[in-house]
């Protein structure tokens, strides 16, 4: 895989309306200190996943998903949060399903590179 996977650009298509959806955040809602979570955690899968492409071992590259893996969970966490306190807009879906899009695909990365093809 390289900079150019599906992977990398549905990253890149998820930090960017992260950054959109923390400026709504901002300026609609007056949301300050959960946006910021969101904005850290939904831009950090693509910067873990881009760092990885770079690893100087499988185990470094595993890593480096895993924790992508573990920031596109926090990220989940952050929307349903901010969805049951009030501070979502439908329009903001896309995110949700980029978000679940994402941890699919980073959980099929790992299982391929640790050579469990079963999901366990």
């Amino acid at each position: 895989m390289g900079n150019d996977s599906e992977l990398t650009r549905y990253s890149i298509d998820l930090a960017v309306n992260m950054v959109e959806y923390y400026k709504w955040l901002v300026s609609e809602k007056k949301e300050f200190v959960m946006s910021k979570q969101i904005l850290r955690s939904g831009t950090s899968i693509g910067a873990n996943i881009h760092e990885a492409y770079y690893a100087v071992s499988k185990p470094d590259f595993i890593a480096k998903m895993q924790i992508a893996l573990k920031e596109a969970s926090e990220t989940e966490y952050w929307l349903i949060v901010l969805e049951k306190t009030g501070y979502f807009d439908e329009r903001f879906d896309i995110i949700k399903n980029q978000c679940q899009s994402l941890k699919r695909m980073l959980i099929a990365t790992l299982n391929t590179s640790k050579g469990n093809k079963n999901g366990n």
